[in-house]
């Protein structure tokens, strides 16, 4: 088990977040939830004040720290999804409320960021053929989900499809 855990920051909603993560993902629970002892900065005595879950086996914690610290762009959890059915379930699933970036990249409805990204992107990228995985790269800046047939029809110089 891992010394290190992340910690995001919510503005009052980390059990409402860790619940639906954790309906989302495979091999996940939410652990223990912490009540504030006193009344904190961000929540009264006895509200919660900081959630242990896990993902997909991975521990975070869940701190209800306030509206000062929103989430950003510089901070984001990437998936990844051996198929184009793990990418449409996960995409669906976290864009829900939230908001499709770019290049596989969405923000969910808390503000968290996420890349939602096909191992077969990754492939394509370090293809040997440069001209292949410049190609796929070009295709991708253009996508906000991530479609895998159109990266490769890209990366083979076929073009986007029509869909």
């Amino acid at each position: 088990m891992s010394r290190i855990t992340p910690c995001l920051w919510f503005d009052g909603q980390a059990i409402e977040a860790a619940r639906f993560y954790v309906s989302v993902f495979p091999d996940s629970r939410i652990e223990r939830v912490l009540e504030a002892p006193a009344d904190t900065p961000s929540v009264p005595a006895g509200a919660a004040l900081l959630v242990a879950f896990t993902l997909d086996g991975s521990r975070y914690l869940g701190l209800n720290g306030g509206p000062d610290v929103p989430f950003n762009e510089a901070v984001s959890l990437h998936v990844d999804c051996a198929d184009q059915a793990e990418v449409d379930y996960y995409w669906e699933a976290l864009s829900e409320g939230g908001l499709a970036i770019q290049c596989g990249w969405l923000q969910d409805r808390w503000g968290l960021r996420w890349q939602v990204v096909p191992r077969r992107m990754h492939e394509l990228l370090h293809d040997p053929d440069p001209e292949r995985a410049r190609r796929a790269m070009e295709a991708m800046m253009q996508m906000e989900k991530l479609v895998i047939a159109d990266l490769e029809r890209a990366a083979d110089g076929r073009g986007p499809t029509a869909s």
